[in-house]
């Protein structure tokens, strides 16, 4: 291998969880057209809540039995009641009322409020001591300085529009009027009290993996319990039997997309992502996905773009960069102290085995001496 392939494996290995987390984004980005396509072909947002976790978790599952057979943790009752805590917080409660605010706002809104689950898990992570932050260090300046830049970058797509970019004149996709968003105060509602629910389950997701460290399990584990959650709660709220048939392309399209990539790699993606980097570095690409709907939306959607979303994603991606750099000097820091005291122990032990060493020496040395004498 020449040393130009070593220097870019080295940097693959590096940004590895930056990779894989702009990868979830942009997978994710492709989610939200085609839920807001299957929502405009009457698809149950609840059924489809229950259908893709039950394809992400069978996905799943048998690389999970196969792969981590030997290091998966034994289950006990008390770790079955956290996971099901934790995909009733990530899975049923939380993405059936995401869905239906999706169903009363739009896609570029949703996004951009949840950009306020990386504030609210930095506060939390913070309180809970698993994110350091010194206000006298520059790293611990530049994570609070990159948070509060890109929830400011979030808001500003959200709420100041600017001048209209005009619209493509042939967008390759148009979501009928049977889309429209008739009731925005409900919509927001539901998605506020999912960006609460979802900050708490990234904090607990960081809680469980160290206790439970087999993410592919892991990942088949909250699935198939969000699965059944889900299900339970679609057959209370949805009583007509035609809601669970698919009955278009779009809709089967969605549920397998949703499923094998959002369910399935997404989740364990995050999950190893959060065990690798902890829940603020995973909240943050939350972001990037801002700005990536709305251009997936000028572009793909035809709807129109302003000013205020390309002024909000150029400070939402400073600040990304901000806090990024502010967790990677603050990590590479921890990594050199880590270093420089166990070289310093390993010193301390050599110059107590060096003594010891002498010491035996200059007993054996005066008591040759002595016998000589004698």
């Amino acid at each position: 291998m020449s040393h130009r392939e070593t220097a870019f494996y080295v940097i693959c290995r590096k940004y590895r969880p930056h990779l894989l987390m702009v990868f979830v984004q942009v997978a994710v980005t492709l989610l939200y057209q085609k839920i807001e396509a299957s929502f405009s072909k009457g698809m149950n947002l609840h059924v489809f809540v229950t259908y893709r976790h039950a394809l992400g978790g069978i996905v799943v599952l048998p690389f999970a039995y196969f792969l981590e057979r030997k290091s998966r943790p034994k289950m006990t009752v008390a770790m079955f009641m956290e996971l099901f805590l934790l995909s009733l917080l990530g899975v049923s409660l939380t993405l059936n009322m995401y869905f239906a605010s999706l169903k009363y706002t739009s896609p570029s809104f949703v996004t951009s409020m949840v950009n306020t689950i990386s504030a609210l898990t930095f506060i939390i992570a913070v309180a809970l001591r698993l994110e350091a932050v010194d206000v006298k260090n520059p790293r611990g300046v530049a994570k609070i300085f990159g948070t509060l830049l890109s929830l400011a970058g979030a808001l500003t797509m959200t709420l100041y529009k600017g001048h209209a970019i005009p619209n493509l004149k042939a967008a390759p996709v148009l979501i009928t009027a049977q889309s429209a968003h008739p009731n925005w105060i409900k919509g927001s509602i539901l998605t506020v009290a999912s960006c609460i629910s979802w900050s708490v389950f990234y904090i607990m997701q960081a809680f469980t993996v160290k206790k439970y460290p087999a993410q592919l399990s892991l990942t088949a584990w909250i699935n198939c319990i969000g699965a059944v959650q889900s299900a339970v709660f679609a057959v209370i709220v949805e009583h007509k039997l035609h809601a669970w048939f698919i009955t278009s392309r779009i809709e089967l399209y969605c549920i397998l997309y949703a499923g094998i990539i959002s369910c399935g790699l997404s989740i364990f993606v995050q999950l190893w992502a959060t065990d690798q980097k902890g829940p603020v570095f995973v909240t943050m690409f939350n972001l990037l996905g801002t700005v990536l709907v709305s251009v997936l939306a000028y572009l793909v959607m035809g709807e129109q773009l302003h000013m205020g979303s390309i002024l909000g994603g150029v400070i939402v991606i400073i600040g990304l960069y901000l806090l990024l750099w502010g967790k990677e000097t603050d990590q590479d820091y921890k990594s050199r102290q880590l270093s420089s005291s166990a070289h310093e122990q390993n010193e301390s032990r050599t110059q107590i085995a060096t003594s010891g060493q002498t010491e035996k020496l200059s007993s054996e040395q005066g008591s040759v001496a002595k016998d000589g004498i004698l």
